[in-house]
């Protein structure tokens, strides 16, 4: 296989990050967590309330009153980390846990002429590519110290709130009463280095209890591949001569849920169809079914999941949960572990990347952990792809395309976390007007 990325001209990371690279530095090792009355899965991390140092802490009150708390680290493979991830919205009496652990899980890169393909998280580097961070890239916020085994640390983690625009809108039906806000969510994020990529691995918390993590890809196109074959690549510069390679980015997330402080949970999945009969209006109907066993699943119209809460409880008695919102993804079909959008795995502590996982037995990549085994601390695999087809605009630097994901909130608060007071009382169906008084939906 040609290695276009490590090139002697293109490989740039900074010196002591190299040094690290060439020493084959480990991945931080996790030990067993002891039993408890609502455990999570072995080997992850456990932190009852918040147990992380204050260097290694993240605490943020969001405007109308949310908390936001979790720990970090780094990992010289996976890079960012983020554990014992907890929710507090006003009113609720104590953190309300959400993640017991949230990383990248792989950054699969293949080229469409099939002579370079990477795995940046287990086999280039990712972790040891962390960029230092200018204060103008972190406004209003914190950059923390990114510590690396052997290696200078780097001031290379931005803690940030940063505005998303609004997060409600409701006008009276009578007047010219109109309830809105703007949204704030708190920001946190790394740059890391791969060849002539940079990557950003943004993690958003919203007030509403969202979660968005993406990864922005940047830098620079590679110099080296501009030698694309007919419908392979795609002419950059003067001319139809020179093709930029096209090529995909299948980045992976691996998420290990603690709802209510337990990672024992159980995953729904949900599917609507719609019937058209002749002369009649069309009827939806929507149905849930558990996943009781390991799954590889695919998108599909009307089709979502969602990670369900075995300890914990709504003030509407509701079981809490958290929804996976998936967007647009290019699926790459060149590989058994890159054709499903997400799979849901047996916890297994060895089990950290979706693929090259060289540390455990049984398999290297995340399609040949599902194997019918029964569902009790799933983990979360979720695979999201773009194919770059490489355009002028590219170069240069490179403008940040962006590809990830949601977790939306589910019955985890019994209404809008952010309801103004004087609408507290509009919980269920609100008191209607007779229908001849109604006007609208």
């Amino acid at each position: 296989m040609q290695d276009r990325r490590f090139h002697p001209a293109r490989r740039r990371l900074p010196a002591a990050a190299a040094l690290v690279a060439l020493l084959g530095a480990a991945v931080t090792a996790l030990g067993p967590v002891p039993a408890r009355a609502a455990p999570s899965a072995p080997g992850d991390p456990v932190l009852p309330g918040i147990g992380c140092g204050p260097n290694s802490m993240i605490e943020k009150t969001l405007d109308g009153g949310t908390t936001w708390r979790m720990c970090w680290r780094y990992e010289s493979k996976a890079g960012l980390v983020l554990d014992g991830v907890s929710y507090q919205p006003k009113g609720e009496p104590r953190p309300i846990r959400v993640l017991t652990t949230g990383a990248l899980a792989q950054i699969h890169v293949p080229y469409d002429d099939g002579k370079a393909e990477y795995d940046d998280l287990t086999s280039y580097g990712f972790g040891d590519g962390v960029q230092p961070l200018a204060p103008q890239e972190c406004p209003g916020g914190v950059i923390k110290q990114v510590k690396l085994p052997r290696a200078t640390p780097v001031n290379g983690l931005c803690v940030t709130t940063r505005a998303s625009g609004h997060a409600y809108r409701a006008a009276a039906d009578a007047g010219d009463k109109v309830w809105t806000a703007q949204g704030k969510d708190l920001l946190v994020y790394t740059v890391n280095k791969v060849g002539w990529y940079e990557y950003i691995t943004e993690w958003r918390f919203a007030a509403d209890g969202t979660i968005a993590t993406q990864v922005g890809a940047t830098g620079n196109l590679s110099p080296f591949d501009y030698d694309a074959g007919d419908d392979r690549g795609w002419p950059i510069g003067k001319g139809p001569k020179s093709k930029a390679t096209s090529h995909s980015h299948n980045v992976f997330w691996r998420l290990n849920f603690g709802l209510d402080g337990s990672s024992k949970a159980k995953v729904q999945q949900f599917d609507s169809t719609t019937v058209n009969k002749p002369g009649e209006p069309p009827t939806t109907t929507t149905r849930g079914t558990d996943v009781t066993k390991e799954l590889a699943g695919n998108t599909a119209p009307q089709r979502w999941w969602r990670i369900v809460s075995t300890a914990g409880r709504n003030g509407d008695g509701h079981p809490r949960s958290y929804e996976l919102v998936l967007g647009n993804s290019d699926k790459y079909p060149g590989r058994p572990y890159t054709r499903n959008d997400v799979y849901f795995t047996q916890y297994n502590g060895c089990q950290k990347f979706a693929s090259h996982n060289t540390d455990c037995g049984g398999g290297t990549s995340v399609d040949s952990w599902v194997n019918g085994q029964a569902l009790e601390y799933p983990i979360v695999w979720v695979n999201v792809g773009f194919h770059h087809v490489a355009r002028d605009e590219d170069q240069t630097p490179m403008p940040v395309h962006w590809q990830g994901f949601r977790l939306s909130p589910r019955d985890v608060t019994a209404m809008n976390p952010l309801t103004p007071p004087e609408l507290a009382d509009q919980n269920g169906q609100p008191g209607m007007p007779p229908p001849a008084e109604r006007t609208g939906r």
